[in-house]
């Protein structure tokens, strides 16, 4: 005999959902206030008041506040969409400059979109050690990304005299947040902007 139909049925899913909504409101809140006060300045009884939960709640969903800030920073590196520039990559294989066009578009949806949490996390990793490691991990990952591109490259795609050490190191240097701060907010210029000044430079940079 099936199960009889009613509310019971979906308690589990009910559960389930109301806790992704419960972390969702949490991690928000926890941006908001790290962003507006400074990681350092904010406690996790701050980040329940902001959410309007519980500390217990905090400590259950997230473990303690570094553990927080790590959950802000791995949804960071999904709002950014890497397998769209994956796809982009691939779709490219045959043309280094499409190629680094590509990886120029990740970067600016990735400090567009989340570039203040990529932010908190680097000043909090001065004081959390696990959270300075999460930042050079993800910083080690894009160069490994680079490192396979440009691998990939025939014999004289790179600028005569160039390796790909070198030229991963001179993308590490132009593609950053504090670039995209400083053109973005303090000189006007649009994402889209950025994007394409950062395609061209990465060209004539690192293409024979």
């Amino acid at each position: 005999m099936s199960a009889e139909p009613g509310p019971r049925r979906y308690d589990s899913l009910r559960r389930a959902t109301q806790a992704r909504e419960t972390r969702a409101e949490i991690a928000g809140a926890a941006r908001r206030l790290f962003v507006s006060r400074g990681w350092a300045a904010t406690t996790v009884r701050d980040v329940a008041r902001e959410a309007g939960v519980s500390v217990p709640t905090v400590y259950a969903a997230y473990g303690n506040k570094a553990g927080l800030t790590q959950a802000l920073a791995d949804a960071a590196d999904l709002s950014a969409d890497v397998a769209q520039e994956l796809a982009e990559l691939e779709a490219a294989a045959a043309d280094p400059r499409r190629q680094l066009a590509a990886m120029a578009a990740y970067d600016r949806r990735l400090f567009e979109r989340a570039g203040d949490v990529i932010t908190l996390v680097r000043e909090a990793g001065r004081t959390e050690p696990e959270l300075a490691a999460a930042y050079r991990d993800a910083r080690r990952r894009g160069d490994e990304t680079r490192v396979q591109v440009f691998s990939s490259w025939p014999a004289g795609v790179l600028r005569d005299g160039l390796d790909v050490r070198s030229a991963v190191d001179i993308y590490a240097a132009l593609c950053t947040i504090d670039v995209y701060t400083t053109l973005t907010t303090e000189r006007g210029w649009s994402p889209d902007r950025v994007q394409q000044w950062w395609g061209e430079a990465l060209a004539r940079e690192l293409l024979a």
